[in-house]
């Protein structure tokens, strides 16, 4: 398949599932609601006023956001017109919902504290022109904050060689499960200070990765 393709697909797939996406009847989709709370935590534990969200779905972590800081700046970017369309019904004062690519960021470069990307980057054809752009338009020292699929190496060969194939087969746009080791390697070959890499519960990858600025930062690496 070639990358439009798989982009495709997605819009397909969350086209379909946008309107049920914030209900407790979005069946798979509910278990990204889990990603949540580490993804907040872990925002919290720097300041921050202006964070992006790439592939933001419905909105649901920017509006948790607003909600307890509303003087910040939030803004969401989704390759689904219908999921943006949803979003936009949560729009708040500093809050901002853009129809993109995750592959082409259309903001300034040092624009934002912190990229957000949460259960998204495995939809990705080329995950290193996202992480390129993230770089970009992060502050110096500001953080991305990445949560997706991951597990042991034979997990991971099951699930691009069985799990997604038929996956795709019904309509999904799901690409590729990167392995630990491979998170690491395409943050660093972008740019990025990688602060940590854990594997976490519910197959879940935790990547903190920093954009650099002129003083050393310990890594907390774990693959």
């Amino acid at each position: 398949m070639t990358p439009e393709e798989y982009k495709q697909l997605s819009i397909r797939e969350f086209t379909e599932a946008a309107r049920a996406y914030d209900s407790d009847h979005a069946g798979i989709y509910e278990m990204c609601r889990d990603d949540y709370p580490q993804m907040l935590a872990e925002l919290e534990k720097e300041p921050f006023d202006a964070v992006l969200d790439v592939g933001c779905g419905t909105g649901a972590v920017l509006a948790l956001l607003h909600e307890k800081y509303p003087d910040g700046r939030y803004v969401g970017l989704d390759l689904t017109p219908e999921m943006i369309e949803v979003a936009r019904t949560k729009v708040a004062p500093g809050m901002e919902f853009v129809v993109g690519d995750a592959e082409n960021l259309p903001f300034d470069e040092a624009s934002f504290d912190a990229v957000l990307c949460s259960n998204s980057f495995h939809h990705y054809p080329n995950p290193a022109a996202f992480l390129a752009g993230a770089l970009r338009v992060l502050r110096p020292g500001g953080r991305l904050i990445l949560r997706d699929y991951t597990s042991s190496d034979p997990v991971v060969w099951l699930m691009n060689h069985v799990e997604l194939p038929l996956a795709r087969l019904v309509g999904h746009g799901d690409v590729r499960v990167l392995r630990q080791r491979e998170f690491v390697e395409l943050a660093q070959a972008a740019g990025f200070e990688v602060l940590a890499m854990e594997a976490q519960k519910g197959f879940r990858a935790h990547l903190v990765a920093r954009r650099p600025r002129n003083v050393a930062v310990l890594k907390h690496i774990k693959v």
